[in-house]
């Protein structure tokens, strides 16, 4: 991260709907890079950049983001606050699902927007590297939103898409899929978050303790990482590339990577990256009885409970 690659272009990260706490896969690279975090508040409109420790620079928005300019949208207030969204909850559709109540619609605000593109402009940045959203149905959207011209540079994303019909007109899983597989990513990680099927009035007969234990959750949404195909222009995208990979733990596409660049360029770095992943891939390798041992020992310690 040192590299002079990096020197008059920091990685740049986006994080929209960041209220929760910023990427926490960053925290390795943060101090050389650039962050824009956007979390929606109805003060008056400011962009704050901030000197800390943990980023080379943090600018945040306190802006809802918008796919189009629009000023002003109506946002959804509901139950819980983690359910809140531009789009209006599916109540119907919802029904059959013990989480119902969270998605109850408390109150319409109105809430001052952004689009992607004015908030790169105010902060004077013309490109992304790693784009990360979760904003209950509007990801994908958010996601191509972004400019033209900037959409091949970026070279990892992050969605939470739905897979049941939670908001009325929500981006859903099976979208994402389709739309990053024909602009050249692919998929780095999946994790399956799920929800019980059944109607929330009979939830108090059985107690949510019960239900939550004795009912198989059924998939809901996802949590999915993209990463580009390694067909990239310099050697900036090539090297940022690999170190996305690492924070991914994908150590074979690391070293995918560094072969294509070698083929290419001749320079240094990329002999010691390759010789990096090499020791990481042993390390790995040196580890592995003691989680074939631990996967083992959980899965019949799991066997004796049941």
């Amino acid at each position: 991260m040192r590299s002079e690659y990096f020197s008059d272009q920091p990685p740049v990260l986006i994080d929209i709907g960041a209220s929760g706490g910023i990427n926490s896969k960053w925290k390795y690279i943060a101090k050389y890079a650039y962050c824009l975090a956007f979390d929606a508040d109805d003060r008056e409109f400011h962009v704050t950049e901030q000197a800390n420790k943990a980023y080379k620079k943090l600018i945040t928005f306190n802006r809802i983001v918008t796919a189009e300019q629009i000023g002003q949208t109506d946002f959804y207030l509901t139950a819980s606050p983690f359910c809140s969204s531009l789009l209006k909850p599916a109540k119907e559709k919802l029904e059959p699902w013990v989480f119902s109540p969270l998605f109850s619609v408390e109150r319409v605000t109105r809430l001052p927007a952004i689009t992607l593109q004015d908030a790169l402009q105010q902060a004077n940045i013309d490109y992304v590297d790693w784009f990360k959203t979760d904003t209950q149905g509007t990801d994908l959207r958010l996601f191509t939103s972004l400019p033209a011209i900037l959409q091949p540079g970026i070279l990892a994303a992050e969605f939470e898409p739905g897979i049941i019909d939670a908001y009325e007109g929500e981006d859903k899983l099976s979208a994402v899929m389709q739309e990053m597989r024909n602009r050249g990513f692919w998929l780095s990680s999946m994790a399956v978050k799920g929800v019980q099927r059944l109607h929330a009035s009979y939830t108090a007969k059985f107690g949510s303790f019960m239900t939550k234990r004795i009912l198989r959750k059924t998939p809901g949404w996802a949590e999915v990482t993209y990463l580009r195909q390694p067909a990239v222009d310099h050697q900036r995208q090539f090297l940022l590339l690999y170190v996305f990979a690492l924070l991914e733990r994908q150590y074979g596409f690391a070293l995918e990577i560094i072969e294509i660049a070698l083929q290419r360029y001749a320079d240094p770095l990329f002999h010691d990256c390759k010789k990096a992943i090499w020791k990481k891939i042993a390390a790995e390798k040196r580890k592995a009885p003691l989680v074939i041992l631990k996967r083992q020992f959980n899965k019949l310690f799991s066997s004796i409970i049941d």
